[in-house]
């Protein structure tokens, strides 16, 4: 990690220090805003005692971390152009992270201060579209180049829908519990069981899945919020020492191979094809990416093969021939999205493109070791703080009765399928959207009915997160240009 200071000047050294202590800042926060949401109902149901639920949910931040992959982590990358951090000088380019940083810091501080399960996903994406948009507006450059708004969208629609699909979910796991398992202790709250048979605990099997759950819901969140802290991390590294990570420089000379392989393969696609790719975009009025077009993807790869041309290793190109192939590589990853939505494909052919889409990604789509270790240690540390304040929320302030062991142990599986589905197809998804509606689903499903005050109060915070982060980050970043100059 040391190794990424080395030949950097004072005050790089010192912006890439601040920028790297600011990320894990966020995710140490991100762990303790939203570890409440995954050990509320574990704790609320007294299936644990409260610092060994925290514990064990650090913990299992910390694996999922570890091993979520990265699908999430560049979805957060590819969503603010990361050309835009090395077009502007690097002033602008550090004012644009550390304003998007401390918005989404200063929100998250703010609602979990208050007690509300808002959302450190809202929070950031809303900050990155801040800053790219206010970046436009200093910049005097079109709206549309300072956010990539195909991915914002794409980003958007699993915000959106993960919430509903959470308290659909839950409500039908209470409805069939209800159904098949009506006269079961499940369905007692903790104060009705320890009044009527002296336990505080819940039964055996119910305590077994509600823990289960719980836990499966710590790894979930560790997976999906994980990797946007991975995201922002390598967001830092390309904006600041872009010689060395716009490629994973230890690609080794197979990887290098297959990436070359894949773009031929891709070029010759485009030749057969040809003229329903012309129909297509036609139609689609796809945008142009990455400051390429679609169509002169046969161009695009003979510029790739000619700048490896010096053989299978990134350290023989330039800083700025490492670009043109990050860039080159981009272009032809939005080319194979493109052709795999032509109709009347084949399977084979669906499969084959997906395939060269891996191949062209796998030495752009990476992140170093000590990466993934810093995030997850800043995850799993702050995860065993300051669960208390949305505890009481989510158990109590949510419905007019208090959560039974079934509530809870609906909700909590519909959250960690839901958020584990997700990280697997690479959607950042909100922990705490998906566990609040899943709890609030069981309670209408079991016809508890629902605290209005406090689902009210829930829902202006989620409705004032995305708009207000963004005000926040784009205000810090105008003022920040300001006085620059």
């Amino acid at each position: 990690m040391l190794a990424l200071f080395s030949g950097l000047d004072l005050k790089l050294a010192v912006t890439l220090f601040l920028s790297l202590g600011f990320v894990l800042t966020f995710e140490f926060i991100n762990g303790f805003h939203d570890t409440a949401n995954a050990v509320a109902t574990v704790i609320y149901t007294q299936s644990m005692k409260p610092r060994l639920a925290v514990f064990a949910s650090g913990v299992c931040n910390f694996l999922g971390v570890l091993s979520g992959g990265l699908a999430v982590a560049y979805a957060i990358v590819h969503l603010l152009p990361v050309d835009l951090l090395v077009s502007v000088n690097t002033a602008h380019g550090m004012s644009m992270v550390f304003a998007l940083l401390a918005a989404a810091i200063l929100w998250n501080l703010g609602t979990w201060y208050l007690g509300l399960p808002a959302s450190s996903s809202h929070t950031l994406i809303g900050a990155i579209l801040g800053v790219g948009l206010a970046n436009a507006l200093v910049n005097h450059t079109p709206l549309s180049q300072g956010i990539n708004w195909a991915k914002a969208i794409d980003v958007g629609m699993s915000l959106l829908l993960s919430p509903i699909v959470g308290f659909v979910l839950s409500g039908i796991i209470v409805v069939l519990l209800r159904r098949y398992r009506g006269r079961s202790n499940m369905h007692k709250t903790p104060y009705q069981r320890q009044q009527v048979e002296g336990r505080k605990h819940p039964p055996f099997w119910t305590r077994f899945m509600l823990i289960l759950s719980a836990m499966g819901v710590s790894f979930a969140h560790g997976s999906n919020d994980g990797q946007k802290g991975v995201g922002l991390i390598m967001l830092v590294l390309i904006g600041i020492v872009p010689a060395n990570y716009v490629l994973n420089m230890d690609s080794n000379p197979y990887q290098i191979e297959r990436t070359r392989d894949a773009a031929l393969h891709l070029q010759q696609f485009y030749a057969e094809h040809n003229p329903a790719l012309q129909v297509l975009l036609a139609k689609s009025n796809h945008s142009v990416t990455h400051g390429c077009n679609p169509l002169v993807t046969a161009k695009t790869a003979d510029d790739l093969n000619q700048a490896l041309l010096n053989g299978n290793d990134y350290h023989n190109l330039s800083p700025e021939q490492r670009w043109d192939v990050r860039t080159r590589l981009l272009c032809l990853d939005d080319a194979a999205k493109l052709a795999s939505q032509l109709p009347h494909l084949s399977d084979g052919d669906k499969r084959n493109l997906q395939a060269l889409r891996s191949d062209l990604t796998q030495t752009t789509e990476y992140a170093p070791a000590w990466v993934i270790m810093s995030v997850a240690l800043a995850l799993g540390v702050g995860t065993m703080i300051g669960w208390r304040r949305v505890v009481k929320t989510v158990g109590e302030g949510i419905g007019k009765k208090d959560m039974t062991y079934a509530q809870g142990m609906a909700a909590q599986i519909t959250a960690a399928i839901s958020i584990g589905l997700a990280s697997l197809f690479g959607m950042p998804v909100s922990t705490t959207h998906v566990l609040s509606s899943g709890v609030a689903g069981s309670m209408v499903a079991d016809k508890s009915g629902l605290q209005f005050g406090t689902i009210r109060a829930i829902l202006l915070a989620w409705l004032f997160t995305l708009p207000v982060s963004m005000a926040l980050s784009a205000g810090l970043y105008y003022l920040a240009s300001l006085w620059i100059g």
